[in-house]
């Protein structure tokens, strides 16, 4: 397969919707970025690499370091992190309150705002406020040393983050959160104001293809882990569209809405696309159209 033909000719075919979708509004400094933007990139298992577009351009990953603090979480600690978080689809919005107190404290899954502010607070327990193994990962995987938090963005979050602080107040005065609130809270809102491009992005996901492997060769985390997280990847990746991206995609991935979507095809390769226009479930409009387009060309796909 010529996989750089295969993604300009997804780009050509996409190219009529970019710009579509509406950016993330209730953010200031992402309602400011162009939406006329569009990249993708592929990096296959054998460190063969593709791009089309915007590729290279660094936009905010936003929800996507949630798969990033999971599989952090699940290195330091293994299994423990799963007394108190939650592994099913939610079937909700991502900032929803109303499952958690249901549920009395414990998030559907991890990659809920409620759920990776839970993480968030375990790796604090692990690592503390000193080191940050979340852009030591990001860093060491994509190949660049200068990956940071857009403080721009990180302020712009904190700036309008009632919601946010809502679920982290419940989520302690249910005992699951171990640290001080507002600590969490920084921490949470600098990883996901994370800056990186879709090349950059798409290499540091690869381990996820690799079974847990590496960029050097070692390991990262276990072959089950992987498997485990691709699957939580695969149910919960998008809210409450999850099933529409399995339905259309068929691909472990994860969303974020400064408009990136980090995919995986197990055994094959890593794929980062990029538009910043939102659907109405907080994805990537263009993007999901993208990578349908992929596993429809390639036959990439789990199912």
């Amino acid at each position: 397969m010529d996989m750089q033909a295969t993604l300009d000719e997804i780009a050509e075919a996409v190219g009529p919707q970019i710009g579509s979708g509406v950016v993330a509004e209730y953010i200031p400094r992402l309602a400011a970025v162009n939406p006329d933007q569009f990249g993708m990139s592929v990096v296959m298992n054998d460190g063969s690499s593709y791009g089309v577009g915007d590729f290279e351009v660094p936009f905010s990953i936003q929800s996507i370091s949630k798969v990033f603090t999971l599989v952090l979480a699940l290195q330091a600690s293994g299994d423990a992190i799963w007394d108190r978080v939650g592994r099913e689809p939610s079937g909700a919005a991502f900032n929803s309150l109303a499952q958690l107190e249901f549920k009395r404290g414990i998030p559907r899954n991890p990659f809920m705002n409620a759920g990776a502010l839970v993480v968030t607070d375990h790796l604090l327990g692990v690592s503390g406020t000193d080191a940050n193994p979340l852009l030591d990962l990001l860093r060491t995987e994509s190949g660049n040393p200068e990956i940071r938090p857009d403080a721009l963005v990180s302020t712009s979050e904190a700036g309008h983050s009632d919601r946010n602080r809502s679920i982290a107040y419940l989520l302690s005065s249910f005992g699951n959160l171990r640290n001080e609130v507002g600590a969490v809270l920084d921490r949470y809102f600098d990883q996901c104001a994370i800056s990186m491009s879709c090349a950059e992005l798409a290499s540091a996901g690869a381990f996820l293809s690799r079974g847990g492997v590496r960029a050097d060769g070692t390991e990262l985390i276990s072959p089950l882990q992987a498997k485990r997280v691709n699957a939580v990847m695969l149910t919960a990746g998008f809210y409450d569209a999850a099933a529409e991206f399995a339905y259309r995609v068929g691909l472990p991935g994860k969303s974020g809405v400064g408009g990136g979507i980090l995919a995986i095809v197990p055994g094959k390769c890593s794929i980062c696309v990029w538009a910043p226009g939102l659907d109405s479930a907080g994805n990537s409009l263009v993007g999901m159209a993208a990578l349908d387009e992929f596993t429809s060309r390639t036959g990439w796909s789990v199912f």
